[in-house]
C-alpha cells in the first residue's frame, strides 16, 4: 500500500498529470477512428513519449493505452468497424442499438463498464503483480526458456488463424529480432554487410512499419470504400432499467477479464465472447440479443478492459506480452532501458507504481472525459479513409526518422512495411511477429546462459518440476488443437453419415 500511495504521490504532480490528460485525449482520439485498434494506436503514438522523462513517458503511455482501449468501443458501436478481435463481441450488440437509435446507451454503458472493470482490474493488478513478482525472482534460465516456449506456442495458436500461420508469424519477427552483431560471439548475423544493421533493427520501427504501413498499405490496394456511421442521438446516459440489466454484466464480465487476461495464454479475445455467451444465456430477454441487447455490449466491454489491466500482470513480473498492445508495451519499456521482469519491481519500483496509480488516474479521466464529449468523438468518425490513412503514413515515417534519426532507418521502414502487406495478404498475423521480435533474443539469451551453467547438458532445461510442467504445457498446445479439429471433423462426419442412414 505504502508504493501505491507513493506512486500516487508521483502520478499526481501536476505535470504528470497534465501528461495522463493528455495521453488519454490523444490515445481517444487515435483510437476512435476507423480500422484503427488499440494495438496501432500506440505503436503509432510510441515515439510521441521519447523526448519525456521515462515516469512522464510512461505515464502517458497509460494513458493512451486506456484511451485507445475506449475508442475502439465507440467505433464499434456507432461504425461497426472493430479495430481489434476483441471488440467483434461489442460490436454485435453496439451496433445493432445504434441503428436503433440507442447509440447513446450503448456508449454509456461501454464507458462506465470500462471505468468499473478497468478500476476493479487496476486494483487487483496492484495486489497481484508484487507477489507474481516476488515468486518469479526465482526463475532460474531454464524456468525462463520453458515459460518463453509456452509463450511462443500459444501467442501462435491464439493471435492468429491458425498455429501454423501464426507460428509463421512468430519466426518472421524472431529472425527480425536477431538481426545484427550477436554479442557473445561478436558476428554480425542477418546483416547483409550494410553498417546500418550491425545494431540491429530498432523496434520501434519495426513494430510501426508492420502495424501502421501494413495497416496503411493493405487498404490503399483494398480500397478504402465509405462507412455508414450511425447518428448519435441524446447524451451518453442511462435509463434506470438499463443500469439495472448492466451492472450484473460489468461485475462477470470483469471476473472473467481479469483472471484469464492474466494468464501467459491469456488476453482479451476468450473473456469477451466467453462474456457475451453467458449474458446470452443468462439474460430474461435472450429473444433481443442479435437486435440490439444492452447486456451484449456491457459484459464484453468490461471483459475487454478487465484484461487489458489483466495482461500487465504477466507484462511487469515476468516480461511476457500476451497481446499484441501488450507487446507495443513492451517496447515503449525497452526504449527507456528498463527490462519487464521480476526485477523490475526491485529495481525501478518507483517508475512501476506510478504507472499502475496512473490507470487509476487515466480511468477517472476517461469516464469525466468523454462521457460529455461523444459527440465530439462521433464528428471523427467522419473523415475520409484516405485522410486517416495519410496521416497515418506521415506519423510512422516521422515516427521511425525520430527513432533513428537515419535516412537508412526510412528505407527499413517502408521494407518492413512491405513485408507486413505481404503478410496481410497472406493471412499471417502481425501480433506473433512482434511477440517474436521482442522475446526470441530473450530466449536466446535465457538459452545460453543455461547451458553455460550446466556445462552443456541439455537436461537442465527440465530439472525442476516446474520446468516438466510448463513443457507438458508446450506439448499439449500443440498437440490439443489437431485433435481437437480431428475431433469435431469425426462428429460431423458421424452425424452425416447417420443422417443419410434414416
Amino acid at each position: 500500500m505504502g508504493d501505491l500511495l507513493s506512486g500516487f504521490a508521483d502520478a499526481l504532480t501536476p505535470g504528470n498529470l497534465l501528461w495522463a490528460f493528455v495521453g488519454v485525449t490523444i490515445g481517444t482520439a487515435v483510437g476512435v477512428l476507423p480500422g484503427i485498434g488499440p494495438a496501432l494506436t500506440v505503436a503509432l503514438l510510441l515515439p510521441v513519449t521519447f523526448r519525456l522523462e521515462p515516469a512522464a513517458a510512461l505515464i502517458m503511455f497509460a494513458g493512451i493505452y486506456y484511451g485507445g482501449m475506449y475508442g475502439g468501443s465507440t467505433t464499434s458501436i456507432l461504425l461497426n468497424t472493430p479495430g481489434e478481435s476483441a471488440s467483434v463481441a461489442t460490436a454485435l450488440e453496439g451496433n445493432k442499438m445504434a441503428r436503433a437509435g440507442r447509440g447513446a446507451a450503448a456508449l454509456a454503458t461501454a464507458a462506465l463498464g470500462s471505468f468499473v472493470a478497468g478500476t476493479i482490474g487496476t486494483i487487483a493488478l496492484s495486489a497481484a503483480a508484487p507477489l507474481v513478482a516476488d515468486i518469479a525472482v526465482n526463475f532460474g534460465p531454464p524456468e525462463y526458456v520453458a515459460l518463453m516456449a509456452v509463450a511462443f506456442v500459444t501467442v501462435s495458436a491464439l493471435l492468429g488463424p491458425s498455429l501454423l500461420k501464426g507460428a509463421a508469424g512468430l519466426v518472421i519477427g524472431a529472425t527480425i529480432g536477431l538481426v545484427g552483431i550477436d554479442t557473445q560471439t561478436g558476428q554480425t548475423r542477418l546483416s547483409f554487410g550494410l553498417p546500418s544493421l550491425f545494431d540491429g533493427i530498432d523496434v520501434v520501427i519495426v513494430v510501426v512499419a508492420l502495424f501502421a504501413l501494413g495497416e496503411t498499405f493493405a487498404h490503399l490496394i483494398a480500397g478504402t470504400g465509405a462507412s455508414r456511421v450511425e447518428p448519435l442521438r441524446g447524451q451518453p446516459m442511462l435509463s434506470r432499467e438499463d443500469f439495472r440489466r448492466s451492472w450484473p454484466a460489468w461485475l462477470r464480465g470483469t471476473a472473467l477479464g481479469f483472471p484469464i487476461g492474466s494468464l501467459p495464454a491469456g488476453g482479451a479475445d476468450v473473456p469477451t465472447f466467453l462474456s457475451y455467451s453467458i449474458e446470452k444465456r443468462l439474460s430474461k430477454r435472450p429473444e433481443q440479443f442479435g437486435r440490439g441487447a444492452i447486456e451484449g455490449v456491457a459484459g464484453p466491454e468490461a471483459a475487454n478492459n478487465a484484461a487489458a489491466a489483466g495482461v500487465l500482470v504477466p507484462l511487469l513480473t515476468i516480461g511476457l506480452p500476451t497481446s499484441a498492445t501488450a507487446a507495443v508495451i513492451l517496447t515503449a519499456f525497452q526504449s527507456y532501458g528498463l527490462q519487464p521482469g521480476p526485477q523490475l519491481f526491485s529495481e525501478s519500483g518507483d517508475l512501476v507504481w506510478a504507472l499502475i496509480a496512473s490507470l487509476y488516474i487515466g480511468n477517472v479521466l476517461l469516464l469525466v472525459l468523454n462521457l460529455p464529449l461523444a459527440k465530439v468523438w462521433v464528428r471523427l468518425l467522419g473523415i475520409p479513409a484516405y485522410g486517416i490513412y495519410a496521416g497515418v503514413l506521415v506519423f510512422a515515417c516521422l515516427g521511425a526518422f525520430a527513432a533513428g534519426g537515419t535516412i537508412a532507418d526510412l528505407i527499413v521502414l517502408t521494407v518492413l512495411g512491405l513485408l507486413g502487406l505481404l503478410m496481410r495478404e497472406a493471412g499471417v498475423p502481425v501480433a506473433p511477429a512482434v511477440v517474436g521480435l521482442i522475446l526470441a533474443p530473450l530466449a536466446e539469451q535465457q538459452l545460453r546462459r543455461a547451458l553455460a551453467l550446466s556445462e552443456g547438458d541439455w537436461s537442465t532445461l527440465v530439472s525442476s518440476p516446474l520446468t516438466v510442467a510448463l513443457w507438458i504445457l508446450v506439448v499439449l498446445a500443440l498437440v490439443a488443437p489437431p485433435l481437437l479439429s480431428w475431433r469435431r471433423r469425426r462428429v460431423s462426419q458421424t452425424l452425416e453419415e447417420t443422417s443419410t442412414t434414416h
